[in-house]
Formats: structure tokens, C-alpha cells, sequence
């Protein structure tokens, strides 16, 4: 049974966000998230954050955080994992078309039953690995917020990118990070983000590819 607090908390979160005029079918769903997550988490290990208090922070609120940067069309979550940032980004704006990529099988089938159980049609789980994916359409945005370093998620997407933005969801300020970049990567900003329930420091690194 769903602790009622947990609702509040992210209530309470959304609003430094602006995103506080969520529809409570929206509420629901990006609970019904976490309530899945939990279920599976059990079996599949798909997280090490084990209290849904927790996920409310540092999984919800932490993904939703990259809205502002978020464009509108067609974005690609690289090595989505569990469904991060991807699933709370599609719930949020339903207008947005999201494919949620990940090379491991038991993380795509849990991807498929959150599509199903949650009624989710904008997302659409992949599995393949980044440097291997080829789609048939193209993408307005590529986000991740898994990958080891800069340079190597620039380089797995490099073949994709085109026009789209590359956002790197990241803890502290990248520095080290920045200056690996190959010369064909221009970093368009660092932006940092202020998450509501997270003491950790987080950035959004945005970068395009230089044809």
C-alpha cells in the first residue's frame, strides 16, 4: 500500500520545479512509477535506492529537473537504466516522444510493463546499445544521465546527433570531464540545477556536435 506522505513530498517538490500544475492523473502516474520500481526492484535490482521516499528525490525530482532543457519532439534517453530521466520526463509532457535505450533485456522488459501498466504511449523502450542503435527517425534531444564520462557519451551518439542536443546529467562540475572533449563537441553551457530534497550538487551539461 502506497504510504500516503509520498505524494505530498512530491507535491512539495514540483513546486520550486515549476512544475507544480501537474494534473493529479500525472501525480498518480509519476507514483504509480515509483510503485513499480519498488515492486521489481525486489527481483531485478534496478536501483540501489531502496526507500521510496528517496526515489521521490533523488529519481523523480532529479529527472524532472532537466525540464526547461528539454525541448519538444523527439528525445532519446541513452542507457536509461530503470527509466531515468526518461519515464518522469514523458509523464510530465505527454507531448513528448521518448525512447528509453538500454542494452540490458530485464531493464527493457520492466520498461515495457511500466508502458503497459501505466498507459504510457509516448515511450517506447529499445533494446540496444548506444553506439550500435540506428532510428528511423531523428532525434531533437539525446540525454543521459548514466554515462561514465563526456567524451565517450559524445562519441557513442556522434553518429545520431545531427541537430540534436546533447544533455549530460552529472554531480559535481565536470571540468576534468570538459576538457577531454574532442575538438568536434562545443559545449553550449553548464547549467547547474537545483534539485528539491537533494543535497548533492548536480549539473546539466549541454553540447552540440560540430558538423
Amino acid at each position: 500500500m502506497r504510504e500516503p506522505r509520498l505524494a505530498d513530498k512530491l507535491r512539495a517538490g514540483l513546486e520550486p520545479l515549476g512544475e507544480a500544475d501537474l494534473c493529479p492523473a500525472q501525480i498518480d502516474a509519476l507514483l504509480g512509477y515509483i510503485d513499480l520500481l519498488q515492486r521489481w526492484n525486489r527481483a531485478y535490482n534496478l536501483t540501489a535506492v531502496r526507500d521510496p521516499r528517496d526515489m521521490i528525490s533523488r529519481h523523480l525530482l532529479d529527472s524532472l529537473s532537466v525540464l526547461p532543457w528539454i525541448p519538444a519532439g523527439r528525445l532519446l534517453d541513452a542507457g536509461t537504466g530503470a527509466g531515468l530521466p526518461g519515464v518522469p520526463l514523458a509523464i510530465a509532457r505527454p507531448g513528448l516522444q521518448v525512447t528509453l535505450l538500454d542494452s540490458a533485456g530485464k531493464k527493457i522488459r520492466f520498461l515495457n510493463q511500466v508502458r503497459r501498466e501505466l498507459g504510457l504511449q509516448n515511450i517506447q523502450p529499445v533494446q540496444a546499445r548506444l553506439q550500435d542503435y540506428s532510428p528511423d527517425e531523428p532525434f531533437d534531444a539525446i540525454i543521459s544521465r548514466a554515462f561514465a564520462r563526456l567524451a565517450a557519451f559524445a562519441a557513442a551518439a556522434r553518429s545520431m546527433a545531427g541537430r540534436a542536443k546533447l544533455l549530460a546529467m552529472k554531480g559535481r562540475h565536470p571540468a576534468a570531464e570538459l576538457e577531454e572533449l574532442p575538438e568536434w563537441v562545443r559545449v553550449d553551457a553548464v547549467e547547474k540545477l537545483e534539485v528539491p530534497g537533494l543535497q548533492e550538487i548536480r549539473h546539466l551539461v549541454i553540447m552540440s556536435v560540430i558538423p
